[in-house]
């Protein structure tokens, strides 16, 4: 690396939330940036297109890479992780989302760097013991898949190491938005339900499992648009904040509000089905989910957010309609 200026590390870099933070970045003039990423045969190289940044290294070889080079970081942004919450395979989840997070943080404490990384709402559960980003109740939190459970273990690594005041720990809700394609099924209902609406004019959506308490599509989420996610990462840059954050909206949003809002962004009539839910997905499935944001809006009381409307018809208008990237 010869820039004059320190480097930004960002893992994860080619996909979804990862390439977003490049864009952004860029968008503030900072182009000295090492991505690193595991491409493989996915098409999340075309995440990256367009966009400027100094080097980019396979997450298998950047432990290497950085040897010797390590005062020339200014901050890592740690995203890289597998963020399906299907997955079955606990080794692979616990060598690629815990122990490489485990090194990785390991370099940036080491060297004294900043060091943000993502955690996930999934670490909350089913969402009985509530939505707070306070560390004091991170030990009793139960996850409900593996994906989420991997993610815990580092949060409860670094509280067991006293590191949570030296690192930035993010804990990112239902995140939508351009850039996603490459996603599959993890991808959002707008992505997945865009083209059947277009076709057919018509939205499945998950009957309640508890319809005592939610009627169908009236499950709640906290869905948050990718530009608004991103922009709230790397508003730590620069801010002397450490611990662990929610990143949401801090507001409930049906799934028949989503719905209508995609139906509203492609100019069709509201048209919702409900089917039954998988027994194996019922088992993992939250009805509600919400971020409690006050101790983000303590640090940052000035940060506005896209509305849920506004993001939908932009996301959709402006990206998936010409099949354009972010």
């Amino acid at each position: 690396m010869k820039n004059k200026e320190p480097f930004i590390v960002v893992t994860g870099a080619a996909g979804f939330i990862g390439s977003g933070v490049v864009r952004h970045l860029n968008d503030l003039g900072k182009t000295n940036l090492l991505l690193v990423d595991d491409i493989k045969e996915s098409d999340k190289w075309k995440n990256l297109v367009g966009k400027r940044f100094s080097d980019f290294v396979s997450r298998y070889k950047i432990f290497d890479y950085l040897k010797g080079r390590e005062e020339e970081i200014s901050a890592f942004i740690h995203l890289g992780a597998c963020s399906n919450t299907l997955e079955r395979n606990g080794d692979y989840l616990l060598e690629n989302n815990y122990r490489f997070s485990l090194r990785l943080a390991e370099v940036a404490l080491k060297h004294n760097k900043k060091f943000i990384y993502a955690s996930s709402a999934a670490t909350y559960g089913n969402g009985s013991l509530g939505f707070k980003d306070d560390h004091q109740g991170l030990g009793i939190l139960q996850p409900l898949n593996l994906y989420g459970y991997s993610k815990h273990l580092f949060d409860l690594w670094l509280e067991q190491e006293k590191l949570l005041q030296q690192v930035v720990g993010l804990k990112y809700f239902n995140v939508f938005g351009p850039n996603e394609y490459h996603k599959g099924e993890m991808a959002s209902m707008i992505l997945k339900m865009a083209g059947k609406v277009q076709k057919e004019g018509l939205i499945s959506l998950y009957k309640s499992t508890e319809p005592e308490k939610y009627a169908d599509g009236e499950q709640v989420r906290d869905f948050i648009y990718v530009k608004d996610a991103v922009r709230m990462t790397c508003e730590f840059l620069d801010k002397e904040a450490h611990g662990i954050f929610n990143i949401g909206r801090g507001e409930v949003v049906t799934w028949n509000r989503l719905a209508k809002a995609l139906f509203q962004a492609l100019k069709k009539p509201t048209n919702i089905q409900y089917i039954d839910m998988s027994p194996q997905l019922a088992k993992q499935y939250q009805n509600y989910t919400c971020a409690d944001m006050t101790k983000f809006r303590k640090i940052f009381p000035n940060f506005s957010m896209t509305s849920i409307e506004d993001a939908v018809d932009e996301y959709v208008n402006q990206y998936l309609l010409p099949e354009a990237r972010w």
